[in-house]
């Protein structure tokens, strides 16, 4: 009898099971154990999920502990300079921004980029109100991520990786110097304006920080004529999500439904991530789409748990992520304007 051969197994249906598993049970239990900002735990799990399909070992999870520590501790050591020489801290902030997502450009790890920009921006908003407030940050990333490990190490238990899946492959690498620095200056654009906000108001505006590095991340990996639907559409997306998800958790308000629910929508979106239903989205809208339900989704659960009005708050903060989408929109399409002009001529902005 003819052996036959072996057919390799399509792995990515494991992956938007896992993707969609570790969301919810990190998401569950970043509410349940009360962390401080809740909805980071999941949204740390998206990132590193969507980044490494094998499991991680214990020394890259130590390193992504050790990665995070030193870069809320950047964070933590610019809140002095923000508060007595608030220009020169702001421009030091900038500079940083762009430098991160030129390491990004060249081929750096995308997980470590995404942790070197919150601890730049998140970190050193808060800490610029209060330094018990930078620590409160602190302590919820590092809490969160230390969830989101544990529960990422559950979903690949439950969903492991086939043995004959291929690698991911290495992130993209650009090697023309000048157009590295005009995506890592545009990303470091889209990302500033909410970093000056939550400057007046940390507590406020922290949502909007993590929403603009998220944009800035994908205004990093989009062509400027694909940039509204890109940036404007995964938000809109998100929005929406949030909105039926809040709709279906409304009628019975517990853990473990909101557990079931985050764990529905996540698979709709993982499976689009992963092109298990065909789109000609990219990843990185989709990404955008799920990490923008999470925040709306769990701002909106933490105001109902503190008694304010939920759809008055929903309505403003959706607002401001629209407008700074919009913005990140323009700033992508200027930026690319002048960065396509010959030397010598102007663009009038």
């Amino acid at each position: 009898m003819a052996r036959t051969a072996s057919i390799p197994r399509d792995p990515r249906a494991q992956r938007a099971l896992r993707l969609a598993c570790g969301t919810g049970l990190s998401l569950a239990a970043g509410f349940g154990l009360s962390l401080p900002l809740p909805f980071i735990a999941p949204m740390l799990a998206v990132f590193v999920l969507a980044a490494m399909n094998q499991p991680l070992p214990l020394k890259t999870a130590i390193s992504l502990i050790l990665a995070l520590a030193l870069a809320t501790g950047s964070g933590l050591l610019l809140t002095p300079l923000l508060r007595y020489a608030p220009f020169s801290g702001v421009l030091l902030v900038g500079l940083g921004l762009f430098l991160c997502f030129r390491y990004g450009q060249r081929g750096g790890n995308p997980l470590l980029v995404t942790f070197m920009v919150i601890g730049l921006t998140m970190i050193s908003a808060a800490g610029s109100a209060a330094f018990a407030l930078g620590l409160l940050v602190v302590e919820a990333l590092v809490k969160g991520l230390l969830v989101a490990l544990l529960m990422i190490f559950i979903s690949h238990l439950l969903f492991p990786e086939p043995a004959s899946a291929a690698p991911a492959p290495p992130p993209p690498v650009n090697h023309d110097p000048l157009d590295t620095a005009w995506i890592a200056l545009r990303g470091a654009l889209v990302v500033l304006p909410a970093y000056l906000l939550a400057l007046i108001n940390p507590a406020t505006y922290m949502p909007l920080i993590m929403q603009s590095v998220n944009l800035g991340q994908q205004a990093c990996s989009i062509r400027a004529r694909d940039a509204g639907r890109e940036l404007l559409g995964s938000t809109l997306l998100g929005g929406l999500l949030a909105i039926l998800l809040w709709s279906g958790l409304s009628v019975f308000p517990q853990l473990w439904m909101f557990f079931l629910w985050t764990l529905l929508f996540s698979l709709f979106v993982a499976r689009r991530l992963y092109q298990l239903v065909a789109t000609q989205r990219s990843p990185y809208f989709w990404m955008n789409s799920l990490t923008t339900m999470i925040l709306l989704l769990g701002q909106s659960v933490q105001d109902s748990a503190s008694g304010k009005d939920v759809y008055a708050a929903f309505a403003v903060r959706m607002g401001l992520f629209i407008a700074v989408t919009l913005y990140a929109w323009a700033a992508v399409h200027l930026i690319d304007l002048r960065r396509r002009q010959p030397p010598g001529s102007r663009v009038a902005i």
